[in-house]
């Protein structure tokens, strides 16, 4: 039982620098980007999606590798394991062993992926609350949120399926790695396996992305609802 929470601390350490990096930075660019009146564009919001998942993806990737390693620790021969203790002990023993550019092996893939999955998280939850509040079926309530989030967790795991084979297969190689850079590695994969090896995992990626798309934002919305009417409006605090 206890297997299936390999990596556990890496992931926690993950959210905390991904997740906190990326919202920080796309809330703090919405508020610079919005025009005078307050709206923000949906291009302007896409942009911003893309650069902060560019910022998240750098200060998650050292945690991200102790992740992806401690989870595959168990499928190699004894051997070949790293045994990490936990998230702090591999970063140590990455430093260590691969010297400050280890921790940011496989950067390029995983910032890829962050900047299309937090572009695609955002745009394509804003995008179905749209579509959905304009059938007669909607609301703006918890069922929303929930219907717009399950959905931006399909999205979300489509686009970003290829970048997550990607980066497993980089961030887990070993020095004799045949992958070059992140064009090259999904070639060479597409070129040896066929275009359907870019979605290999994709049902248990969202059974994964799907409920914690749906905590992230349902949450959020909590949240944004409790600031607005319990702090902004008593404290004459513009929303943005």
């Amino acid at each position: 039982m206890l297997g299936f929470y390999n990596g556990m601390s890496a992931a926690v350490l993950r959210q905390m620098t991904y997740s906190m990096a990326r919202f920080a930075t796309y809330e703090e660019l919405k508020k610079r980007m919005s025009r005078s009146d307050g709206s923000l564009p949906f291009y302007r919001m896409a942009f911003a999606g893309i650069v902060a998942g560019a910022v998240g993806g750098i200060c998650g990737t050292p945690a991200d590798i102790v992740l992806v390693r401690l989870q595959n620790d168990g499928s190699l021969p004894l051997a070949q394991r790293r045994n990490y203790k936990h998230a702090i002990d591999g970063l140590v023993q990455i430093t260590r062993d691969e010297g400050p550019r280890g921790l940011f092996k496989g950067a390029v893939p995983n910032v890829s992926r962050a900047m299309l999955m937090t572009g695609a998280q955002l745009c394509s939850y804003d995008a179905f609350k749209d579509l959905l509040l304009s059938t007669p079926y909607f609301t703006n309530g918890l069922a929303l949120h929930f219907s717009a989030s399950l959905l931006s967790g399909f999205v979300a795991t489509t686009i970003t399926s290829p970048f997550d084979v990607v980066k497993t297969r980089v961030m887990n190689a070993g020095p004799t790695s045949p992958y070059r850079s992140l064009m090259q590695a999904m070639v060479l994969i597409v070129r040896e396996e066929g275009i359907r090896a870019l979605y290999k995992g994709w049902t248990p990626s969202f059974v994964r992305m799907a409920p914690q798309t749906i905590l992230t934002f349902i949450f959020l919305e909590q949240f944004r609802g409790l600031y607005w009417n319990n702090y902004a409006r008593q404290n004459r605090v513009r929303f943005e």
